[in-house]
């Protein structure tokens, strides 16, 4: 639900200054937040509203983040499970994760003009499906399955994708040919858990290829390897995401995997728990691949009137990968030729 301030403007910390000993301080890692597959699909959505005006058609959310949808939504986005309920002729965006070449065609059956915001690399691995299919190989997709970005994909080869959920599950995967056989992947799965599942598939099928370079996305191993490094020293572990962002669930896991005494994830600051900093003195924060700055901040804030003012940036990588909008919007209307999206 949408977060509405108080009368006054003021948002109130939820949290009391707590007695512990020892030195309070945040540890903040970095990378953090926003992607730029993120950034690109979100900007193709306003830029969408400038254009054209409300409605903008959006299906499934356009990242996995309940504030970044609910504020689209303030600005005339609708949000749609499938393409059947857009009105023909409308404009309807697809979201980051991506979908399959028969969503595509249900689209242009209804006239509806549309708008590709898949994550670039999220269409890498929709490519490879293709070609990987098209020379006859089985392909084990390593994702969850139900995800919109493991629909998307297996939708480009769906006679050839089977897909494998976890480590335990490639003990017991099928597949004809064993001397045919290649794995790809989710973008926003556990680094470690993705190989732990290659592992024991090769295990199974040592002729199994690999993709031609890693699918899990630059963003998602970043936040990972920098949560690790968080997670050593602290005591709580703060992952700001919505509970359907992949990515973000994966950060919990990561954090408590790699010596965090608790980490939980949270959509708003005032999710945060005054017991959960009971005898606290250090305070990992990060946040998933969908996640607006704002509610990190919202988060520091907080803490620091719970007296975590002394905040330390963890920084593990940089990150200055920039996407062109989608084709449809590079072209403003004055003209000019657009297609860079702001970091």
């Amino acid at each position: 639900m949408p977060r509405i301030p108080p009368k006054d403007g003021v948002r109130r910390s939820p949290l009391q200054d707590n007695p512990v000993v020892g030195h309070k301080r945040v540890l903040l890692a970095a990378p953090r937040g926003y992607c730029a597959g993120v950034d690109r699909a979100v900007v193709a959505v306003e830029r969408a509203l400038e254009r054209y005006g409300a409605p903008v058609y959006v299906r499934k959310q356009i990242v996995h983040n309940i504030h970044v949808v609910t504020e689209l939504e303030a600005r005339g986005a609708i949000f749609v499970d499938e393409v059947d309920e857009v009105p023909e002729g409308a404009h309807v965006v697809f979201s980051a994760h991506g979908v399959s070449p028969m969503v595509v065609s249900e689209a242009s059956d209804r006239g509806l003009h549309a708008i590709d915001a898949t994550c670039p690399l999220v269409t890498k691995v929709h490519r490879e499906a293709v070609r990987f299919a098209r020379d006859d190989y089985e392909i084990l997709l390593i994702g969850h399955d139900g995800h919109e970005e493991v629909e998307g994909t297996a939708g480009h080869a769906p006679d050839r994708v089977t897909i494998v959920n976890s480590p335990d599950e490639a003990d017991s995967v099928h597949v004809n040919d064993p001397s045919r056989v290649v794995w790809l992947s989710q973008t926003t799965l556990s680094v470690d858990e993705t190989m732990e599942t290659v592992r024991r598939l090769r295990a199974r099928f040592p002729e199994l290829q690999d993709p031609p370079s890693d699918d899990i996305c630059y963003a998602t191993q970043n936040r990972q390897v920098a949560i690790k490094k968080v997670a050593r020293e602290a005591d709580l572990v703060i992952v700001v995401g919505s509970a359907n962002s992949s990515n973000s669930v994966r950060l919990v896991e990561v954090a408590l995997e790699h010596g965090a005494k608790a980490a939980y994830r949270v959509d708003y600051a005032d999710e945060v728990r005054q017991e959960w900093l009971d005898g606290v003195a250090t305070v990992g924060v990060t946040s998933g691949a969908s996640v607006p700055e704002v509610l990190v901040r919202q988060v520091l804030t907080d803490l620091a009137a719970a007296g975590y003012g002394e905040v330390e940036e963890v920084r593990t990588a940089e990150e200055d990968l920039v996407f062109s909008l989608p084709k449809e919007l590079r072209q403003d209307t004055t003209g000019r030729r657009g297609g860079r999206v702001r970091s």
